[in-house]
């Protein structure tokens, strides 16, 4: 049964899509502003990009941001991964229900009162805020939604194939990373470039545990856009939203030439 879209149904898509992207589209355009003015259009120019690159303290911190976005993402896979093996392969153990708690508590708190609580501990234990308070901290926040895609995973894999590898005489050590880690490689990828982009994107949590010298790209951003709007602002955002497009559309593409190649095989 064939259903066309009505003028209703496409209305509400023309008007959902231009309330998403049209903001975004303006942003890209008015980096290419000549004029200070971010709302006043005077020609096209190049500048503020240049101007970009000069500004030591918005490179000092989207580095600082990509150095903390890397750490956290690695240590929120390998704990993630650890923790969805842990629930899924172990069953019912002492204290499931309160680890299970802890691991998925980040997921549904706000974040607002996952920042604040990680604050006061680290007030309590007297450690010095900065890059490493933010990076445990975005590992906290992350590593949640690293266990929930490589569990979902886990859940539908096929015990058997492990079975036969153990029955032809390989330990268990050998096992895991000779069959279960290749089967689930795309769900642990799939886990760390979420926690990457997550960390990346973070202002909350970071704005209550950054210290002297941890200045994140959010962070940075936000302080600017509080002090007035510059053009330099929109060049950096539209950099950002150029490198994600790209990202986006290597993984279609690579996607597809996978799918392509597999039905090469099959055929």
């Amino acid at each position: 049964m064939n259903r066309r879209l009505s003028v209703f149904n496409v209305t509400s898509l023309v008007i959902g899509f231009a309330f998403l992207y049209l903001p975004i589209l303006l942003l890209v355009i008015y980096s290419f502003n000549a004029s200070r003015l971010v709302t006043v259009w005077g020609g096209f120019s190049t500048q503020w990009y240049g101007a970009l690159f000069r500004n030591e303290a918005l490179i000092d911190a989207a580095w600082v941001t990509l150095r903390i976005a890397l750490l956290s993402a690695t240590l929120a896979t390998i704990l993630g991964t650890l923790a969805a093996l842990a629930l899924t392969r172990y069953g019912r153990f002492p204290g499931r229900t309160l680890f299970t708690g802890m691991v998925y508590a980040p997921m549904v708190m706000p974040e607002v009162i996952t920042g604040l609580s990680l604050l006061l501990f680290f007030v309590a234990v007297d450690f010095d805020r900065g890059f490493w308070t933010i990076t445990l901290a975005h590992t906290t926040l992350t590593m949640c939604f690293v266990t929930v895609v490589v569990q979902s995973r886990l859940m539908t894999f096929d015990r058997s194939l492990e079975e036969a590898a153990m029955d032809l005489g390989a330990p268990p050590l050998r096992t895991f990373f000779s069959v279960t880690l290749p089967l689930i490689a795309p769900s642990i990828v799939a886990g760390f470039l979420l926690a990457f982009t997550l960390s990346m994107d973070d202002l909350v949590i970071a704005s209550f545990n950054a210290g002297p010298g941890a200045t994140t790209l959010p962070i940075k951003i936000y302080s600017a856009v509080r002090l007035g709007l510059s053009p330099e602002v929109n060049a950096a955002s539209a950099i950002l939203i150029g490198i994600v497009t790209l990202g986006v559309i290597s993984a279609t593409l690579l996607s597809k030439r996978s799918v392509l190649r597999s039905r090469r095989n099959a055929h």
